[in-house]
């Protein structure tokens, strides 16, 4: 059994990072020609091995640490960052899997909490008052979205009286997202703002804070973060695919779907990049305890009476 779980788990991580590295092409890709110009097409064939020349690129570059930065912390908040990302793949419910988790959203509300302590570390440990102003701006941020998140999250827990990503993507045939539409609208626009995407990346506001919490770093630990953002990303979208969708890959018909709905949602933060803005910051905080509270307070009211 234990021997099951780790081929299990370690399948599922390296399938996420190679889905993680080509998404990042596509990005790239499609953002070419949303500002009309070529992306990536210089590497090998039509520039397809350019996230493995990336990686080769910043993992074998120099490690650079801040003379007053707090190294060990410093070094470890990257390597949480992609851990906790990587986490939440152990949600994906895939019938072959050694184990099911009866609280899989209890736990992805768990682990995306944790994320925050990431970017905290990050900020403060470089002992950058750039990075530190980054790290506050996006802790402000991410927390007031993952209020909206989790009101979001208990609509269709009290309406199906369950908090297993299993059972949702089994149990019921219609999608959910038919019966809540504005629900799902407000979902997306808090996963952009829960992992730091345009219109919503004040984190890293590089005209205002030079890159912000991210400032000071370089090489390795750049591509770390790097990296659990884009985990995130495709996590989110997965996450998005199981409750509003309510398709799992039980045999290659929901296969097919469920792959078609992840690249779906995941194209909309690569869209939402290329054709929107950056939101001013108290337009932003305004969005969440204003627009968004107020009818997610108001959609659980509905849920409950609904489920009398």
């Amino acid at each position: 059994m234990l021997i099951k779980f780790i081929i299990s788990t370690v399948s599922i991580f390296l399938s996420a990072l190679l889905a993680m590295a080509f998404f990042t092409l596509l990005e790239r890709k499609l953002l070419g020609y949303i500002q009309l110009r070529k992306g990536p097409n210089k590497v090998s064939v039509m520039g397809i091995p350019q996230p493995i020349a990336d990686a080769l690129k910043l993992f074998t570059k120099e490690l650079n640490i801040p003379n007053t930065a707090n190294a060990l912390p410093f070094i470890a908040a990257p390597m949480l960052a992609l851990f906790l990302a990587l986490s939440l793949w152990l949600l994906y419910p895939y019938f072959s899997s050694p184990f099911i988790l009866k609280w899989g959203i209890m736990l992805f509300l768990a682990i995306s909490s944790i994320n925050v302590y990431t970017t905290l570390f990050s900020g403060w440990a470089s002992n950058s008052k750039y990075a530190l102003l980054g790290a506050l701006r996006s802790i402000a941020q991410t927390i007031s979205y993952e209020v909206s998140m989790a009101l979001v999250l208990l609509t269709p827990m009290i309406m199906f009286s369950s908090i297993s990503l299993n059972f949702f993507s089994t149990s019921y045939s219609i999608m959910f997202l038919f019966m809540a539409w504005p629900l799902f609208i407000t979902w997306l626009i808090t996963s952009l703002a829960e992992t730091n995407r345009t219109p919503f990346d004040l984190a890293e506001g590089e005209s205002e804070l030079v890159s912000g919490f991210n400032t000071e770093y370089s090489s390795g630990t750049f591509a770390l973060i790097f990296m659990a953002e884009y985990m995130n990303i495709i996590a989110m979208s997965m996450i998005t695919c199981v409750l509003f969708f309510m398709v799992s890959p039980m045999n290659l018909m929901s296969d097919m779907f469920m792959i078609v709905g992840l690249s779906s949602i995941s194209v909309i933060f690569i869209w939402a990049r290329g054709a929107y803005p950056r939101m001013r910051y108290d337009k932003l905080m305004s969005l969440t305890w204003k627009q968004f509270l107020p009818m997610t307070l108001m959609s659980i009211m509905i849920g409950t009476a609904l489920t009398m």
